[in-house]
């Protein structure tokens, strides 16, 4: 089977110019098959105070309602893939900008309703591994942004660690597939504001504890969700780590175990 990296990025790093530059500087030199997944939600989040949009976040997630619906379809589609695939085409590096409707690579539905009503917030449902291996066979790097589609006509936000991790789930079949999540923390951190306190490697059980008495919460529990759902379905390695260790496998940050 030949390797695939998925690398996703967010927080901060796609958001300032010197990180970004040096994160697709560090992604072009990987070899082999790869794909970027990306966040933007700090950007959507200034972009939507701008325009007079509140943004509500529950665990990490966004509610989204038809007007940041708006907000988040600007900011991933456009603004943010696009600086990172005009970057990566500066490095030397063939990609192109995608959301889950683009070529019908993601579909989902719309989250149901429960104890919380998340809006135009997507399930992913399918993942079209045929095309997004003929890209890459062509020698073409998928940039995929955080949104998907339903098959009717609505786009749909969708969390970026999910698409990462069904993005790996799907190609599994096909690939050896690591995936690496990344962003300006070290890892998975039992003081958020300490980079010592790094956690080495993380199983199920620890992260049940972590999350119970809340060492781990908000932003990274979707992220743990989806690393641990990824390992369970056949992905190879998961690591969450900074994005300034990408080409430094010595600085692995937080690898997760089964």
């Amino acid at each position: 089977m030949e390797k695939l990296t998925i690398v996703k990025v967010g927080g901060k790093i796609v958001e300032e110019v010197e990180s970004l530059n040096q994160l697709l500087t560090d992604f072009k030199s990987i070899s082999g098959n790869k794909i970027l997944v990306h966040g933007g939600g700090r950007s959507a989040t200034a972009i939507a105070a701008k325009l007079g949009v509140e943004t509500t976040m529950v665990e990490g997630r966004r509610v989204t309602d038809k007007e940041m619906l708006d907000v988040v379809t600007m900011v991933y589609g456009g603004l943010v893939n696009k600086n990172i695939v005009a970057g990566l085409q500066a490095k030397g590096c063939n990609a192109v900008g995608l959301t889950g409707a683009d070529m019908d690579i993601i579909r989902s539905i719309k989250r149901p309703v429960k104890e919380i009503d998340y809006g135009y917030v997507g399930d992913v449902m399918d993942v079209n591994t045929r095309e997004l291996s003929l890209l890459m066979e062509q020698g073409v790097t998928p940039v995929i942004a955080p949104l998907t589609h339903d098959g009717k006509g609505q786009l749909l936000n969708t969390n970026a660690d999910t698409i990462a991790s069904e993005l790996a789930i799907a190609l599994s079949e096909n690939y050896k597939v690591f995936l690496v999540y990344c962003f300006e923390k070290d890892g998975v951190l039992s003081n958020p504001e300490d980079n010592s306190s790094l956690i080495l490697e993380i199983d199920t059980e620890l992260y049940k504890q972590y999350k119970a008495d809340g060492t781990i919460g908000e932003g990274m529990i979707p992220k743990l969700d989806n690393a641990f759902m990824a390992l369970s379905s056949g992905v190879t390695e998961v690591i969450i780590t900074n994005a300034k260790n990408l080409t430094r496998p010595q600085q692995r940050g937080t690898v997760v175990r089964k």
